[in-house]
This record gives structure tokens, C-alpha cells and sequence, in this order.
């Protein structure tokens, strides 16, 4: 009974120390800043560079497909980073990268195939917040579908250089397009 006594008291005893813990603790993160306090200063751009979405490069063609260049360069060797905009309607042609490329859905419907043939009912959707690995030397195109209310937005990053190479109904690479006059 005496054993008994001593446990409870021991539980009670550590459950208020407990608790007056968490109180201290819940107290100093109430006088934690909030959204409504003053910012502090800009981070120091040598330790956290920021690029502001007005003084994104944007290249392509709005309100068809447009990428934005984050960091680095897909025709450069290294790392790279871009913001691919697909607006409804737009779509790629059946192609495959040299190099692997990571996508993040961040906002919309990305549409993807894998077919060889184009045809937009082939379609499957990638929905907001979904990973996708974009394999080497693997046949797909993407775009979004008619009646999208948004266009499908993604940030893909990969090792540069990369190339893009257009295939045929069979898989097969097309001849390069010949440069412009």
C-alpha cells in the first residue's frame, strides 16, 4: 500500500512539474513575433541570395507555355532550376530529355503521356503537390488540357546541359529542324 502511495504521489508530483513546464514553455512562445510585428532587416544576400518574382526572366509565350530561369542554366553544365508555366490548352510534342529532371506540381493540372503518339485523351493528370521524376531518354509530353481553370505550373530542376530530343510515332529521334535563314 506504502509502494503504491509513494508512486502515486511521485506521478502527481512529476505531472505538476510537468505541467509547469509546459506552462513556462506556452508563456515564452506567446511572446514570440507575429505576422503583425515589424519585419526584421533583409537577410544578407551573400549568406541568402533571393531573386523577387518581379526580376524572374520569363521566356516564351503567355497565355501558351513560358519558363521562368530560377538558378542556373539547362544549356550550361550544372545544377538549374525553372518555373514551367503550361496555360490550358498547350501542349509539348512526344520528346525525351538526355539528362533525369525532378518536377513539383506547384499549383494547377499538369497533364502528362508517355505515348510515342500524340493524342491529348492519352493525358493523365498531375495534380498540385505531386513529385514526378522526369527519367532519361524516356518518351512523354505534358501541357494542360482545354477547360483548365489555371495554368499547370511546375518547378523542375535538373544537371545541365540538357537536351530535348523530338520523336517520331515509333519512338524513334526526328532529324533536327534546320537552322533558320
Amino acid at each position: 500500500m506504502r509502494v503504491t502511495r509513494v508512486i502515486i504521489l511521485s506521478a502527481v508530483i512529476g505531472g505538476g512539474a510537468g505541467a509547469a513546464i509546459l506552462a513556462g514553455v506556452a508563456h515564452a512562445q506567446g511572446a514570440r513575433p507575429t505576422v503583425n510585428d515589424p519585419a526584421g532587416p533583409l537577410p544578407d544576400p551573400s549568406h541568402i541570395p533571393t531573386v523577387l518574382p518581379k526580376d524572374i526572366k520569363w521566356t516564351g509565350q503567355e497565355g501558351r507555355n513560358q519558363t521562368g530561369t530560377l538558378f542556373g542554366d539547362p544549356n550550361k553544365p550544372g545544377l538549374y532550376g525553372v518555373v514551367i508555366k503550361w496555360y490550358p490548352g498547350y501542349f509539348s510534342q512526344p520528346h525525351f530529355h538526355d539528362q533525369e529532371r525532378y518536377a513539383y506540381v506547384i499549383s494547377g493540372t499538369w497533364w502528362v503521356s508517355t505515348s510515342n503518339v500524340y493524342d491529348e485523351k492519352t493525358t493523365y493528370p498531375v495534380h498540385a503537390g505531386t513529385v514526378a521524376i522526369d527519367k532519361a531518354n524516356t518518351v512523354h509530353w505534358d501541357g494542360a488540357r482545354v477547360g483548365e481553370k489555371e495554368p499547370a505550373v511546375l518547378v523542375l530542376v535538373g544537371m545541365g546541359p540538357v537536351k530535348t530530343v523530338q520523336v517520331d510515332e515509333n519512338g524513334k529521334p526526328k532529324a533536327p529542324a534546320p537552322p533558320a535563314r
